[in-house]
């Protein structure tokens, strides 16, 4: 029997939902401002500012009434972008576009991802390949993979995850194609 090709996103949404991320699919722009905001009362995050890494969601946070801050150390939420959604094991890359010059541990333990379906590739060298075609002039440092969004508890008797930082991570994916 010839192997039945899973399309892209369905494979990543499989993955990542079995890594233990928390998957929020939005077909308007409106959709994720209400998904955002069920994010921050869910979780009680009505007084906790977002750490903003980047700048290019700073008007976003203005038009919900999110405060925000430029300094990690004064946050325990992290609302960023990515590069692009990885199906082939769930998780999604990022780089110093994204997060600087800190390492998964130093990153706050909550973590917002705004991402759209135009970022779904198969696999992490697609996403590599995609990222030196982009950044011809200058390719970002600090790249690396959010992939673990399991507890610890549940990671606990999972060698493979030893050593990787436990986040809980939600992601809200825009249509846009």
């Amino acid at each position: 029997m010839p192997e039945i090709k899973v399309p892209v996103d369905e494979k990543f949404t499989i993955n990542f939902t079995k890594n233990g991320g928390k998957f929020l699919y939005c077909v308007s722009h409106e959709e994720v401002s209400q998904s955002l905001m069920d994010i921050v009362d869910e979780n009680n995050w009505q007084e906790t500012p977002f750490y903003l890494f980047s700048k290019t969601l700073s008007p976003f946070c203005k038009a919900q009434n999110i405060n925000y801050t430029h300094n990690c150390k004064e946050s325990n939420v992290l609302f960023t972008s990515c590069e692009y959604l990885i199906a082939q094991n769930g998780s999604i890359l990022i780089s110093e576009n994204q997060i600087g010059e800190m390492k998964l541990d130093q990153l706050p333990n909550n973590i917002i991802v705004y991402a759209t379906t135009s970022q779904l590739l198969d696999s992490i060298t697609d996403g590599l390949k995609q990222i030196k075609r982009i950044y011809k002039e200058r390719i970002p440092g600090n790249i690396t993979t959010l992939k673990n969004f399991k507890t610890e508890e549940e990671t606990k008797e999972d060698f493979l995850s030893y050593g990787s930082s436990v986040k809980n991570l939600y992601l809200i994916l825009l249509e846009d194609l």
